[in-house]
């Protein structure tokens, strides 16, 4: 009695091979535009986190009366200056910034993503208030260097 050999032929692993690498071609530039998405989302979320923290302490701000110098956010101590959060105060309203490097120059804090291909391209600013002009976000026009 004669036994059928098992197994594949070197034909099919090598077309099943040939298949693998032309779907891995075709997949590998998606994969890094999902990666391009997610770190854009990544710094528009925080932008809003940026937006909705200055809004709330400008709120309390406006509640407290007779110009408060800093409120309480969550248990953190936020600092203000001309009734916004200043540059140790922002980043005190947020709970969690990780994933995130906060650097403050002059009137501006610039919170870029960390493992962004250019992180100057890839950060939102939150530009101080003034006597004048209140407290305001900036978010990349292009996502680029996202």
């Amino acid at each position: 009695m004669r036994t059928q050999p098992s197994g594949f032929t070197l034909i099919e692993l090598v077309v099943v091979i040939t298949i693998l690498g032309i779907l891995a071609a075709f997949a590998i530039p998606r994969f890094t535009q999902l990666n391009t998405t997610a770190r854009a989302a990544a710094v528009t979320s925080l932008g809003g986190s940026l937006q909705s923290a200055a809004a709330l302490a400008h709120a309390q701000y406006l509640a407290g009366g007779n110009s408060p110098a800093s409120v309480a956010m969550d248990g953190a101590t936020v600092t203000l200056a001309n009734g916004y959060p200043d540059a140790v105060g922002i980043q005190n309203s947020l709970q969690d910034l990780s994933g995130f490097t906060a650097t403050a120059a002059g009137n501006t804090v610039v919170f870029s993503l960390n493992g962004a291909p250019t992180p100057a391209t890839c950060a939102a600013t939150y530009t101080l208030a003034t006597a004048s002009a209140p407290a305001y976000v900036t978010l990349p026009v292009s996502t680029a260097g996202c």
